[in-house]
């Protein structure tokens, strides 16, 4: 039996005196895939930045259990040492910060200092090979002058190298080409090799998803989940949109 990973519990959020999540439940377990879809404005990301602790929203009510342990009032740094990663839309540009640069300091935070340089760039090669990234983009400053294609590229091969306990992909796909959501998917079933992480999409497309397999679907609208079912739920949604669960 797979073991608990993360446990949402009763989550209500909001940003001052405005609840943006409503009574949220949702457990993921080790090696499990989950989506969760709905339509736009219906709080999807905003359940992605709560789990990694952003301070601009506030918890009012339920808990958030990662791996055992109650870190509902943990900053985002915490967070993300205890193995919890979130992919961002829009990725920033940090002028000045190399790209390997960048990627040496997250890998250390997460692993410890003992890592070795040259082992670590050959897995940033490998890693860099399976994206078809080129290899020029190490020296680069973070995200700067990338295309949108390239920054989400950047954004999975961090999850590749720092091999999270829990990734959280927001809206991954968002603005690529067919080739692009390709190599991105692959990117990430090499990430899914190590069968005990676990993996939760925020999307509203279903591109990526033609790629992946996914163990459970959840559909939000308006800040809550409205329902929950198997990979075929997203086949349903593909057929006939979401009108059904936003008329509930």
């Amino acid at each position: 039996m797979s073991k608990s990973m993360l446990q949402i519990k009763d989550l209500t959020v909001g940003v001052e005196d405005k609840e943006l999540l409503h009574h949220v439940n949702l457990e993921i377990k080790r090696g499990e895939t989950h989506v969760l879809m709905g339509p736009n404005g219906a709080g999807k990301s905003t359940l992605g930045y709560v789990l990694m602790g952003n301070p601009k929203y506030q918890v009012k009510g339920g808990s958030i259990e990662f791996l055992g342990k109650d870190i509902t009032e943990e900053s985002a740094d915490k967070r993300a040492q205890d193995g919890i990663f979130l992919s961002f839309q829009e990725p920033l540009e940090v002028p000045g910060l190399a790209l390997d640069s960048f990627l040496n300091n997250a890998v250390r935070k997460r692993r410890g200092d003992n890592v070795r340089i040259w082992t670590f760039m050959k897995e940033v090669d490998a890693a860099m090979k399976i994206l078809q990234m080129d290899a020029s983009y190490k020296s680069r400053g973070l995200n700067v002058g990338f295309s949108g294609g390239e920054k989400k590229k950047t954004e999975i091969l961090q999850m590749m190298l720092l091999k999270p306990e829990l990734a959280i992909l927001d809206e991954t796909d968002s603005g690529l080409d067919v080739d692009a959501v390709r190599l991105v998917s692959a990117g990430i079933e090499e990430y899914r090799k190590n069968n005990d992480k676990g993996l939760l999409i925020i999307t509203h497309s279903t591109r990526i998803l033609e790629h992946l397999h996914v163990d459970y679907t959840h559909i939000m609208v308006d800040g809550q989940i409205v329902a929950t079912g198997d990979g075929s739920l997203v086949d349903k949604i593909n057929r006939e949109g979401y009108k059904e669960y936003v008329e509930q």
